[in-house]
């Protein structure tokens, strides 16, 4: 188990170039566990009228940047808001605003705001990715650490959780006793929150949402650019519905559509991903020749490692002392899924794997062995999840969902949702309540905007991009072949057209797309000859 990104209740390698890491198009869904709910409630922008003001006002307070690897390059301070704005005279919280000054000596008037993904992922971390991505280069950049993530006040951060992901690498991924570990460190981390006075139940993307809305208010910005990858665009969609006032464009990349988003979903995801990593090797003719059935060899490692688990010895990518590694079915699906071995030698460590080399998916295993306690929001994850996606479908709905997408896999590996194992164990000591009939509502909206997929995205699959983009009547919709989840670091292309859209949302130039291909697959000599 490893980092999570939309939500995964491990923590995954995000698959950057820098150091240390961190979406389908419209047919109709595949399984009877994904008949979403797509309620379309009276929104602000429908209801028309002024800008409400809120009845306990935010105030923004300048102060020094957070100390981080990379020192913050602008100006910093932080929001003060209300933990639960439903309960008057409450406790507040600080987060943390960072401001990038644009690279243009001549930067826009109206700045970019980024909302990270997770939910718990430290957003102030993300600013090297987004400057190297060029997303200042007009325009100020505005970044701010989410509602009890890293950087803000509380924290609801979870050693618990995170000594125990260190401790499962060595153990079977999804085995009940694995599970019991899970829920006694979930439990003591909830108990550690709220003996400190934590209201739980205010961790949410409506409440999160909000701050992103006193934060423009504070700021004294009249319009602005959102910008969100992951679970940031379930938050910057339901943004949008809730908060329309001074938006004036809105980019959502690797798609996280709030009215669909479940358990059963994320099983979805993994299939489109994965099979079209499948597809692009065999339209390769190397790959093709070389790797002639990938979908029947994963099949076939997944139900041998389940039914006889491999233990090895593996160093971590980061360097250190090799560790116990457990390989089962589960954890090998869920390092495809979580991009922890990069697309492009996935064949050729599946065709390793399956020679009895284990190698490649043992350190992508072994990085989950030195997480950096404290650093993610666990807290917030679960907070969000068990209030927004795990409710209103049941264990039996999450196992359809699984075998509709992977016929013959193990049960045991389809009972558990890609990157949320054991998550409604979990949500029954989390305890929060059932969000979902004010958050799993769709946005529909005119404001200009740009909905980026990558195509080997197995956590939030390309096609819910398109699905997103159904009632957002002036939206663009790109897909990025050969790319994974957050798609504008990895892709000059992308990095252009959310450039020519923040200059002109309502028409971005989208033509470098046209030439795009996966790269090529890593092909290794055969066993035979090697």
């Amino acid at each position: 188990m490893a980092e999570q990104d939309f939500g995964t209740g491990c923590p995954a390698p995000r698959g950057r170039t820098r150091h240390r890491g961190r979406a389908r198009s419209g047919a109709a869904l595949v399984t009877a566990g994904l008949a979403f709910l797509a309620v379309l409630a009276p929104t602000p922008s429908a209801a028309g009228g002024g800008e409400p003001r809120p009845l306990v006002p935010a105030r923004f307070v300048p102060g020094p940047c957070p100390t981080t690897p990379e020192p913050v390059p602008g100006r910093c301070g932080y929001l003060e808001v209300p933990e639960n704005r439903a309960r008057r005279g409450g406790r507040t919280v600080r987060l943390t605003v960072a401001i990038v000054p644009a690279a243009s000596g001549r930067p826009a008037a109206d700045p970019v705001v980024f909302m990270t993904g997770g939910p718990g992922a430290d957003a102030i971390s993300d600013i090297p990715f987004l400057i190297d991505s060029g997303v200042n280069r007009d325009r100020d950049l505005i970044v701010m650490a989410q509602r009890g993530t890293l950087h803000s006040r509380p924290n609801l951060a979870c050693p618990e959780v995170d000594r125990f992901y260190a401790e499962a690498v060595g153990l079977r991924y999804d085995a009940p006793s694995t599970g019991r570990r899970l829920v006694r460190a979930t439990r003591a981390c909830r108990d550690r929150l709220t003996a400190s006075g934590v209201d739980l139940s205010a961790y949410n993307t409506t409440e999160n949402a909000a701050d992103f809305a006193d934060l423009r208010r504070a700021l004294g910005i009249e319009r602005w650019n959102v910008y969100g990858y992951s679970y940031g665009t379930d938050l910057a969609l339901t943004y949008l519905r809730r908060h329309p006032w001074g938006v004036r464009s809105v980019a959502i990349d690797s798609v996280v559509p709030p009215q669909v988003v479940s358990l059963p979903w994320t099983w979805d995801s993994a299939r489109e991903g994965i099979t079209t990593i499948f597809a692009a090797c065999a339209a390769q003719p190397r790959c093709a020749h070389r790797y002639p059935d990938l979908r029947r060899t994963l099949t076939e490692q997944v139900r041998r490692l389940e039914a006889r688990p491999l233990t090895v010895m593996a160093a971590p990518p980061s360097g250190g002392a090799p560790v116990r590694v457990v390989l089962d079915g589960g954890a090998l699906v869920n390092l495809l899924v979580a991009n922890a071995v990069p697309a492009v030698d996935v064949p050729a460590a599946l065709d390793e794997l399956a020679h009895g080399n284990p190698e490649r998916f043992a350190r992508a295993r072994a990085a989950g062995a030195t997480p950096v306690v404290g650093e993610f929001a666990h807290g917030l994850t679960q907070s969000v999840a068990c209030a927004e996606w795990v409710p209103g479908y049941s264990r039996a709905d999450l196992l359809r969902a699984g075998r509709r997408a992977f016929p013959g896999w193990p049960d045991s590996v389809l009972a558990q949702a890609p990157q949320l194992p054991f998550e409604y164990d979990v949500c029954r000591v989390w305890n929060v309540p059932d969000r979902t009939a004010v958050q799993r509502v769709t946005t529909t909206s005119a404001v200009p905007a740009l909905v980026l997929s990558g195509t080997f995205d197995a956590k939030t699959g390309a096609r819910w991009g398109a699905y997103a983009a159904r009632t957002l009547s002036r939206s663009t919709t790109v897909r990025i072949p050969g790319i994974g989840h957050w798609v504008v670091p990895q892709s000059p292309c992308a990095q252009r057209v959310l450039a020519s859209f923040l200059t002109r949302p309502t028409g971005p130039d989208t033509r470098c797309v046209a030439g795009l291909a996966p790269k090529p697959f890593t092909i290794t000599p055969p066993p035979e000859t090697a």
